[in-house]
C-alpha cells in the first residue's frame, strides 16, 4: 500500500474515531474522556495536513525548488507537533477547572467501552503507519504511527482513570481532573517530541544515524582508488535522499575513469538506499602527500609506500579537509 493511501485512510480513521470520543463525552460530561475527544481533533488535523504533506513531497522537483518538495513534511510536523501542546495546554485548563468544580458522572461503562476500543484502534493503525514510514523512508508516516501509538498509551492512563471512578462509585469526582491533568503532560511531551523533530529537519541537522550508515557501506566496500573522501553530508527529504561528498582519485583518471567511479559509488549507495537517491560527489586528484594513505597496487606514479590507509568514521569525513597532509615529511 502507498504512503499516500495508508496517509488517506489515517485521515479517515481520525474523523470516525472523533466522532466516538464526542459521543463518550456527551454520554459522561468527563474532561478526561473530553482530553481524549481534544486529541483526536488533533489527530483529525494531523491526518488531512500528513496527507497533503505526502502528496506535496512526491511532487518532482522544479525550478522554483530545485532540490524537491521534501520539506513539506517537516512542516507538517511542525503543524503537528504545535496542535498537541495547544491541545495539552487547554486540556489543563480544563482539568484545573473540574479539580476546583468536580460534578457527578454518568454512564461510565459505556464511555469506557468507546475508549478502549479507540484506543485499541489507534494502536494498531499506529503500528501500521510507522512500519510503513520507515519502509518508504517518509516521515510523516512515522511521526504520525508514533503519534497514534502515543495516544494509545494515554488512552490506557484514561481507562485507568475512568476504572478508579467506576471503582469509587463517583465519591472522589476529582479523579476526573487529577486524571486528565496528567494525560495533559503527556501531550504537552509528546507534542514537544515531534515539533523538536520537525526543526531539527527544517534546520537540516546532521542525521548521525542516517550518516554513520552511508559511512560503514562505504567503508565495507571501499575499492583502493577511492583514496579519500571527505566533506560528506547525507540529508533526508521525505523519500529522497541527497548524498555530497569530496572522494579523492588518482590524479592521472581520465574524466571516463572517474565517472565509471561516480557511477559504481552510486550502484553501491542504491542498492542499500534505494533508487530514490542524489549524488552530488566532488573529484579531488591526490596529492603526493597521499601515498601513505593510498592502497592502489602497483601505481607507477606512487612517490612514498603505503603507512596505513585511513578508516572512514564520521569524525574524519565530515569536514572539509583532505586528509594526509600531515604525514608529509
Amino acid at each position: 500500500m502507498k504512503p499516500v493511501t495508508i496517509q488517506r485512510n489515517i485521515a479517515l480513521l481520525s474523523v470516525v474515531l472523533f466522532l466516538a470520543k464526542i459521543f463518550a463525552w456527551y454520554l459522561t460530561g468527563s474532561v478526561t474522556v473530553l482530553t481524549d475527544a481534544l486529541e483526536g481533533i488533533v489527530n483529525m488535523i494531523a491526518g488531512f495536513l500528513g496527507l497533503f504533506s505526502i502528496v506535496l513531497a512526491a511532487m518532482p522537483r522544479d525550478t522554483n525548488h530545485p532540490y524537491g518538495h521534501g520539506k513539506a513534511e517537516f512542516l507538517s510536523s511542525a503543524v503537528e507537533g504545535t496542535l498537541i501542546i495547544v491541545s495539552g495546554v487547554v486540556i489543563i485548563f480544563d482539568a484545573i477547572h473540574h479539580l476546583v468544580e468536580p460534578h457527578a458522572l454518568q454512564k461510565l461503562d459505556t464511555a469506557l467501552l468507546i475508549v478502549a476500543a479507540a484506543g485499541g484502534v489507534n494502536y494498531l493503525a499506529g503500528r501500521y503507519a510507522e512500519t510503513k514510514g520507515k519502509k518508504n523512508n517518509s516521515m510523516i508516516l512515522v511521526s504520525a504511527g508514533k503519534h497514534l501509538q502515543t495516544d494509545a498509551w494515554s488512552t490506557v492512563a484514561i481507562i485507568i482513570g475512568l476504572l478508579l471512578i467506576i471503582l469509587t462509585r463517583n465519591r472522589y469526582q476529582w479523579l476526573d481532573g487529577a486524571v486528565a491533568l496528567c494525560f495533559a503532560c503527556i501531550i504537552m511531551i509528546t507534542g514537544y517530541k515531534v515539533l523538536r523533530r520537525s526543526i531539527s529537519g527544517i534546520m537540516d541537522e546532521m542525521d548521525v544515524t542516517l550518516l554513520k550508515e552511508v559511512i560503514a557501506l562505504l567503508q565495507s566496500s571501499r575499492k583502493p582508488q577511492w583514496i579519500d573522501l571527505h566533506n560528506l553530508r547525507v540529508i533526508q527529504y521525505g523519500n529522497l535522499m541527497h548524498v555530497d561528498a569530496h572522494m579523492t582519485m588518482p590524479w592521472y583518471y581520465t574524466v571516463n575513469e572517474a565517472d565509471n567511479e561516480i557511477q559504481r559509488l552510486e550502484k553501491l549507495i542504491k542498492s542499500k538506499f534505494g533508487s530514490q537517491v542524489e549524488l552530488f560527489i566532488h573529484i579531488d586528484g591526490c596529492k603526493d602527500y597521499q601515498c601513505r594513505l593510498c592502497a592502489m597496487e602497483n601505481c607507477k606514479e606512487r612517490k612514498t609506500n603505503l603507512d596505513q590507509q585511513m578508516e572512514w568514521e564520521i569524525d574524519n569525513v565530515w569536514a572539509n579537509a583532505e586528509h594526509g597532509k600531515g604525514l608529509l615529511h
